[in-house]
């Protein structure tokens, strides 16, 4: 007879027990002030200010009867536009529940003990998942002295060790962006056994290069993933569909093998393919926001703050070492003008991550950030 296992015995006080890596993952530093009472001007999240469309609304009302089935598990109408949108073949498309779906779906694919996981710093508040859930080490190199990726010294971090490399560009949530030319350059170098990772949730908003211009870097990189989202520019954050255009088939695959099945929604596929007929509303929204991109960022000077050069819908303001951050965080959210505080997204110094709203958003967030910096300047 096989040795009997001891009984377990508890007295009723005794907790359960979590895994070590529960202790390792952060949480995420999710905005507040949102239960108040009175509707806030919501500048948290990088959300977009603008409704879906029209013709989405109807499309997704319009699915909404057949709720009562799975949505299609291979997302085949959804990555068969998505290759015709951006040329890149559909069985290397891999489409997931938000970006971020896609990318610790990456990191539970390519990390484990032993491995290492390379990222610039501050940057975007999920990437310390992806190690401490896999077990990897994380590298993390400061950004440059204009809140850039700093390019050179992340290539003199790369190892035998390393297994993945992301770069987040537009940088997350410091709004600044590299050229093109300068992240190819990069990618040339990086060793064919390493992952890159170009993480392109803001690409549509920045300015250096054609948000396109990417694409053909996958022809020469098999190595390369760059990873998109509908969150954004298309008004989509609720319903969570992102994306990645890899450089091979193999990534695609690895991601679904760690995934649960129907990992897209069905109203959230068809939101997308909708969305997709509408290039000429993306252009439209990013000229809007562009323009209070440079309203919002030129009345900040003139409250004598400096905020980073942005290629985001969001801007990155530093207050000072002398300001006290949790006091303006409180200012602002009293009022009704919810921001993200810099300390919560990686800052060591006073900031603030303010999304670009609609002009009477901002006008108010102006309004309200004069007020509530004017005690501290006295002080």
């Amino acid at each position: 007879m096989p040795a009997s296992r001891p009984r377990a015995r508890h007295n009723g006080r005794v907790p359960i027990e979590f895994s070590q890596r529960i202790r390792r993952i952060p949480v995420y530093p999710a905005a507040g002030g949102y239960a108040g009472d009175a509707p806030p001007i919501r500048l948290a999240s990088n959300e977009s200010p603008f409704a879906p469309l029209e013709a989405v609304r109807e499309a997704i009302e319009r699915a909404s009867a057949g709720l009562n089935r799975y949505p299609d598990p291979t997302n085949s109408l959804l990555r068969r536009r998505l290759s015709e949108r951006y040329g890149v073949p559909r069985e290397r498309i891999a489409v997931g529940n938000g970006s971020v779906d896609l990318l610790l779906a990456a990191g539970e694919a390519l990390l484990e003990p032993g491995a290492e996981l390379l990222y610039a710093w501050p940057s975007f508040s999920m990437y310390p998942h992806l190690g401490a859930s896999s077990g990897a080490t994380e590298v993390r190199v400061p950004l440059d002295a204009e809140e850039r990726h700093d390019l050179e010294a992340m290539l003199e971090q790369i190892t035998v060790a390393t297994r993945l490399v992301i770069v987040c560009n537009p940088n997350n949530p410091t709004s600044t962006a590299l050229r093109l030319s300068e992240i190819a350059a990069f990618i040339d170098r990086v060793p064919p056994y390493v992952c890159v990772i170009l993480d392109e949730a803001y690409c549509e908003f920045n300015l250096l290069d054609d948000p396109d211009a990417s694409i053909d870097l996958l022809a020469g990189h098999p190595n390369l993933v760059l990873l998109r989202t509908f969150s954004k520019v298309h008004g989509l954050c609720g319903l969570r569909v992102g994306f990645a255009l890899c450089g091979s088939q193999e990534l695609p695959r690895a991601l679904d093998q760690v995934r649960q099945p129907f990992f897209c929604n069905a109203l959230a596929q068809v939101a997308a393919v909708e969305a997709l007929r509408h290039q000429d509303a993306v252009i439209e929204r990013v000229t809007r926001t562009v323009a209070e991109r440079i309203s919002v960022d030129e009345r900040l000077r003139a409250l004598g703050l400096a905020p980073a050069d942005s290629q985001a819908n969001f801007c990155w303001v530093r207050l000072g070492d002398e300001v006290d951050e949790a006091q303006i965080m409180r200012g602002l959210e009293q009022q009704g003008v919810l921001v993200r505080a810099g300390s919560s997204l990686g800052s060591q110094t006073p900031a603030l991550r303010v999304t670009y709203g609609l002009p009477e958003e901002n006008a108010r967030f102006l309004d309200v950030l004069a007020d509530v910096l004017e005690p501290t300047a006295r002080a």
